[in-house]
C-alpha cells in the first residue's frame, strides 16, 4: 500500500494552538494512520459538493479531502464538534 502525504492548510495549525496539547498528541497520532489508510474503517464521508471525509477523536473532528492522483491528503479543519461543519 502506497504512502500518502499530509498536507495542513494554515488555518489548520491556527485551530490547533486552541486544543489542548493532549489532544492535540491524539489527533497527530490519528493524522499518521491516515498516511496508510486514508479511508479508515472509522472515516465518514460528508454530504454535499466537495468531497470530505471526518474522523472523530474525542470531542474533535479532522476534516480532510483524498487526492488519489497526487497521494495527498489535505487537512481542512480540526475544530470541536459544535464548530466544525459551520463552515463547511
Amino acid at each position: 500500500m502506497s504512502v500518502y502525504n499530509v498536507i495542513l492548510k494554515p488555518s489548520v495549525e491556527k485551530d490547533l494552538r486552541k486544543i489542548p496539547a493532549v489532544i492535540v498528541d491524539r489527533l497527530f497520532q490519528r493524522i499518521e494512520g491516515l498516511q496508510s489508510d486514508p479511508f479508515p474503517p472509522q472515516s465518514l464521508k460528508l454530504a454535499g459538493g466537495e468531497l470530505f471525509y471526518r474522523i472523530r477523536v474525542g470531542d474533535y473532528r479532522i476534516v480532510y479531502q483524498v487526492e488519489t492522483e497526487e497521494k495527498q491528503i489535505v487537512i481542512q479543519y480540526i475544530r470541536h464538534r459544535r464548530d466544525v461543519y459551520r463552515d463547511l
